[in-house]
């Protein structure tokens, strides 16, 4: 596979890794809430907006990709 074939599926890959992390990430968010862990919630679930942004821009990429 050549670089530029490579670089269209890495970033198909990493959306996908990005959802399923981001997903994970929801459930332990979720868990400390109910440890009563609140402030570590909040801190997990700002991981998570920062992996939705970060698959914004590589659904930006990828949209432009030809």
């Amino acid at each position: 596979m050549e670089d530029r074939e490579k670089l269209k599926h890495l970033m198909e890959h990493w959306i996908e890794h990005n959802r399923e992390h981001a997903d994970e990430f929801r459930q332990w968010a979720d868990k400390a809430n109910g440890f009563g862990e609140s402030a570590v919630h909040d801190d997990i679930m700002e991981a998570v907006e920062h992996l939705n942004k970060a698959n914004e821009s590589l659904n930006k990429a990828s949209k432009r990709w030809v």
